[in-house]
């Protein structure tokens, strides 16, 4: 059975592969290199979505009306203010894999990825409230997630690692919906002189290389 694979890639700088881009985006080149590794195991890539270049639009009040009305409250106009988010749950489920690129802004989520995560996290559609307990709904999925930082230290131990409210809210709301197998790449110091970044690149690159090496990985 094909694995299908949902990406999103939420910086707003292009791909490196696109003719004429000034600076390329390096959380989205850590991702080509995951998705090459996962088609090399017999994965294919469904849908793409570029958040950050072509960004969601905000939830709106209808919309959010629209999320938690009963069925037999639901109007056109509330239909209407959640298709968006019917079409990229829709997306989710009929995935195997998402593949998830995203650098850090300002020490948090860009807003291009916190619009997609608004307009997906809806209760009795990604998860449920029962008994006094929050359930995630999407089961049986992995999580790829390529994270790139401007500056050094937001690993585990380092002087950043306070700062990072991007990879621990981003996993969090993977799990909360219930994609609990999550696996991360991540390559900093994407500001610093052209040997550094290039040192760092290379460092990740070669982890994700590493990875998809291993036996199993799929």
């Amino acid at each position: 059975m094909m694995t299908h694979i949902l990406r999103l890639d939420a910086s707003a700088r292009p791909g490196p592969n696109l003719a004429g881009a000034e600076q390329a985006s390096f959380s989205r080149a850590l991702g080509d290199a995951v998705l090459k590794g996962l088609v090399a195991h017999g994965a294919r890539l469904g849908v793409e979505r570029d958040l950050g270049g072509n960004p969601l639009p905000a939830i709106a009040d209808a919309t959010i009306k629209g999320f938690y009305a009963p069925s037999e409250a639901m109007t056109d106009a509330l239909r209407a203010a959640t298709a968006l988010s019917d079409t990229l749950i829709a997306e989710i489920e009929a995935a195997d894999v998402l593949l998830i690129t995203t650098p850090i802004y300002n020490f948090g989520t860009p807003a291009a990825l916190k619009a997609w995560i608004d307009q997906i996290m809806r209760i009795g559609r990604t998860f449920a409230y029962e008994e006094g307990a929050f359930r995630g709904l999407v089961e049986g999925k992995r999580a790829y997630v390529a994270y790139s930082y401007g500056a050094r230290g937001y690993g585990k131990g380092g002087a950043l690692n306070s700062f990072d409210f991007l990879r621990p809210y981003l996993t969090l709301i993977l799990n909360f919906i219930g994609i609990t197998d999550v696996t991360s790449f991540a390559v900093e110091a994407t500001t610093a002189d052209a040997t550094t970044v290039d040192a760092a690149m290379a460092a990740a690159l070669a982890e994700i290389e590493r990875h998809f090496a291993s036996e199993g990985v799929a």
